[in-house]
């Protein structure tokens, strides 16, 4: 299936990972399980895909408890931002940030998806006024635990290329064929994709087939609603 993928989709074949997406899957799965396997699968992912994005450089000096001196390191690139898309981006915001050896500023994007037409409509957005002159953020993580249609992923990714991020690594737990070469085609080689599994299609409301139902409404007890 890989190879069938843009170069800049990246998925994830860690057994620790399917194991545990394979508990997510499941209807029986409670609201507190799922904010678990989310935020372990987004963990994984994490370290697959900052491994990639980013390196390290010796940074200043410092000293052990035993008293002997040492170079520290610090990663590049150094300005990073996180987006988690509401509402179930939310769910692995700790992961990310438990990962990185620094706070980061981390902006919120709300989008839904038009029922009749399944496009984004963008209704809640927190990035920062950036004058022209100011540095862009070199990095920006973006968080959706589902790429199903893709147009969600790609009104994502076209806000913060005109917001002026430099670059765009994605991780999402789960993903539909078409919606993760949509999203993957939207800024070419600008964006990295990383995702846990691949199903092969959408259904005809734009769920994913079998897919995890609505991420969001499970992680926050919502089904129904």
């Amino acid at each position: 299936m890989t190879s069938s993928f843009p170069s800049n989709i990246h998925l994830s074949t860690h057994p620790l990972l399917r194991a545990k997406l394979s508990q997510l899957r499941s209807s029986s799965t409670t609201a507190k399980e799922t904010k678990a396997l989310v935020h372990d699968i987004a963990l994984i992912l994490g370290v697959e895909a900052l491994g990639h994005a980013l390196q390290s450089s010796p940074a200043q000096k410092d000293t052990t408890p035993l008293g002997y001196a040492y170079t520290t390191e610090k990663i590049t690139p150094e300005r990073i931002s996180v987006m988690p898309i509401l509402r179930s981006g939310l769910g692995m915001i700790d992961a990310i940030q438990n990962l990185l050896p620094s706070p980061v500023p981390i902006h919120h994007l709300g989008l839904f998806r038009d029922k009749a037409t399944l496009s984004a409509v963008e209704y809640y957005n927190n990035l920062p006024y950036r004058e022209p002159s100011a540095p862009p953020s070199e990095l920006t993580i973006l968080l959706d635990p589902i790429i199903a249609t893709g147009a969600t992923a790609c009104a994502a990714i076209d806000t913060l290329r005109d917001w002026g991020t430099q670059r765009i690594v994605m991780i999402s737990v789960l993903g539909s064929m078409p919606g993760l070469v949509k999203a993957a085609e939207e800024w070419g080689e600008c964006v990295e994709i990383w995702v846990g599994a691949v199903d092969q299609e959408c259904d005809g409301n734009g769920m994913i087939k079998p897919g995890l139902g609505d991420v969001g409404d499970r992680l926050f007890m919502a089904i129904g609603k």
